[in-house]
């Protein structure tokens, strides 16, 4: 912030009559804008979508990074370079008494609109409307965020004036119980029943779809009511969807849902999230609750008697990624969700699993007797989720419960499922190590994870902690049903040992089907579902076993035509025109070996060291979900 009397970039000697600044009144000022700039840094993390995506995007950096990145920019915007490190911290002192007070949501919106606009965070129409809509959280987040004058003064002025760090380091206590010795699960016998699951997840229903708008319209998504017409001389939004950052068109879903006759019979579905459309900046509890109770309503239409079991997405919430800790109460607490959930999702969920649902967005059941089923809200280990910055230990006690769920499920010989939207490699750093000591803790219980979110076809694979070296599980990344961004609409299948005494219950193989949207979209044509691959036939695995899955990755690294077979179905069979060289190549790879967020060690024997961080940095974590 310049001093009175100063210019940008040079400090202008005090004369004798030179009266001091006014503290009040600059702390004021700079504790409307240290709010703005949280506002608008939220609309950063969840604007991105207005990042171009190229063949290998950026990691989601969150709120941490993102503040590092353009904290020199901002500096140089507001000549925060006058700001002396004892200024600093007593101009922050008095923003936390300040931030006790009520404070001006209007004039904190106007700045972060500044900012927003200054940033190019997105187009200013929907950096205005995204402002409006996030404003009262953000407002109400950084009331309550037990951010530090040394916190502040060490992100604003480098690391001499203090350490910036609002999310430290926690762990999650273990029981004492030994851990029991290893064992590998034995093969199905010859003609042991098998169930087929189907998993669907990043629905993106967008209400506003409309065949022949422009496709690559300004706002961060397109092919809608709003986006307007292309120009002659490109084609408009197909029937089917659009190979752009367009969403899904109701009948899309419907001929999806349709057309499972081929791929089942199914058992049941594992259903994880992302509703809504990608039209984050103009959304009302209303849209979301209309898409809710629109799809749950499909879903039900279509699959009749098969058990569905749904997990919560960062789309669900409006604002989005905005899910509070339980500890927050009235307008503000994500009860309106939870309630309308248990209330659409009660025919498939027994009266257990709806009560912790309506508490924090997570349940378990027993679909099979011998099999335990544990949906996780996500939502909780999320880099994007504002509300984590008032406090991101453990937030609603999930992992301690997820602890004490497997606990007794080891104690009584059952297995365990997990379900959930953001792969836990996607997570903030504690939870995501804490998450990885208790799959490593229980590895013989856990026998399937299933997530969703990235919108592609990966993997993430965990190891022993004491060597990193061993692959004790794997989670499973599905890619979305929506095209967004530039994809085939897709769903999975999973092929599990299935119910009887003694089943594993592990994932013996997957199969994933898509729409070609090429020949959907083709004049006189009608959609056909496909199979675009089977996992074990076409990467030549032995089994869908963690250590498989570690060889597959490993296979790749040397062979360049079995990683393009990877980089085609990572894709949903439309991969981006931009190859993927060998930086992308190894990065890609990297991540599937990643189940821990911010571990570079876990790719020690894939990369040269000398390289770890460099393709660490270059982790393709897609931008568009």
């Amino acid at each position: 912030m310049r001093r009175r009397g100063g210019s940008p970039g040079h400090r202008q000697r005090r004369s004798d009559r030179e009266q001091e600044p006014d503290r009040s009144s600059e702390a004021a000022q700079l504790r409307r804008l240290w709010m703005a700039l949280g506002l608008a840094l939220a609309l950063a993390d969840s604007l991105v979508l207005w990042v171009p995506v190229g063949a290998h995007p950026l990691p989601t950096q969150g709120h941490t990074a993102r503040l590092k990145r353009i904290a020199p920019q901002l500096r140089h915007t507001f000549s925060w370079w006058n700001l002396t490190c004892p200024v600093c911290k007593s101009l922050f002192t008095v923003i936390d008494i300040g931030l006790k007070q009520e404070p001006n949501v209007a004039r904190v919106g106007s700045m972060a609109i500044k900012l927003c606009n200054l940033l190019k965070i997105a187009p200013p129409a929907v950096c205005q409307s995204a402002v409006q809509l996030f404003q009262g959280d953000m407002v109400e987040v950084w009331t309550r965020s037990v951010l530090s004058p040394s916190e502040a003064c060490g992100l604003l002025l480098g690391p001499n004036c203090g350490h910036w760090d609002v999310f430290s380091s926690w762990n999650i206590s273990l029981p004492a119980v030994p851990k029991p010795p290893p064992r590998p699960p034995r093969p199905p016998a010859p003609g042991a029943p098998v169930s087929r699951v189907l998993f669907l997840t990043d629905l993106h229903w967008d209400h506003g779809y409309l065949e022949g708008a422009d496709p690559d319209c300004v706002e961060p998504l397109c092919c809608r009511q709003g986006s307007g017409l292309p120009p002659a001389s490109r084609p408009g939004a197909g029937h089917w969807g659009e190979y752009s950052k367009c969403d899904l068109p109701l009948w899309t879903l419907e001929s999806l849902l349709s057309g499972l006759g081929p791929a089942g019979p199914f058992d049941m579905v594992y259903w994880t999230g992302d509703i809504p459309a990608h039209d984050i900046w103009q959304q009302s509890r209303k849209d979301q609750l209309r898409a809710l109770t629109t799809i749950t309503a499909l879903v039900k239409k279509f699959l009749g008697p098969v058990p569905v079991y749904p997990a919560v997405g960062n789309h669900e919430s409006t604002p989005v990624n905005g899910f509070p800790p339980p500890f927050v109460q009235g307008n503000h607490s994500s009860r309106w969700l939870y309630e309308a959930m248990a209330k659409e999702w009660e025919p498939w969920l027994p009266a257990e699993a709806l009560h912790t649902l309506r508490i924090g967005g997570f349940y378990a059941l027993s679909p099979y007797p011998g099999l335990r089923l544990i949906s996780l809200n996500m939502n909780f280990c999320s880099r994007e989720n504002f509300w984590l910055l008032i406090n991101s230990t453990d937030p609603a006690g999930q992992l301690e419960w997820l602890v004490g769920e497997l606990q007794a499920a080891e104690d009584r010989g059952d297995k365990v499922h997990i379900i959930g939207h953001i792969p836990p490699g996607h997570c903030l750093k504690s939870w995501s190590w804490n998450y990885y000591r208790i799959v490593a803790r229980y590895e013989n219980t856990l026998a399937g994870q299933f997530f969703g979110h990235t919108h592609v076809d990966e993997f993430e694979v965990f190891y022993d902690e004491e060597t990193l070296s061993r692959p004790l599980a794997v989670a499973f990344l599905a890619p979305s049903a929506t095209t967004y961004i530039g994809l085939n609409p897709g769903y999975r299948v999973y092929q599990i040992d299935g119910n009887y005494p003694g089943s594993s219950h592990v994932v013996l193989d997957h199969e994933t089907f898509i729409l070609n949207l090429t020949q959907a979209n083709a004049p006189g044509a009608t959609p056909q579902w496909q199979r675009l691959y089977r996992a074990l036939e076409t990467y030549g695995l032995p089994n869908a076993l963690p250590a498989a899955w570690h060889d597959l990755v490993y296979r790749m690294r040397g062979d360049t035509r079995l990683f393009q077979t990877f980089w085609f179905l990572y894709h949903k069979g439309h991969p981006p025109s931009e190859p993927c060289g060998p930086p992308c190549r190894l990065a890609t790879l990297c991540a599937q070996l990643s189940a821990r967020a911010d571990s570079p060690a876990l790719c020690r024997h894939l990369v040269p060291e000398d390289s770890l961080q460099d393709v660490h940095s270059l982790w393709p974590r897609p931008l568009f979900c």
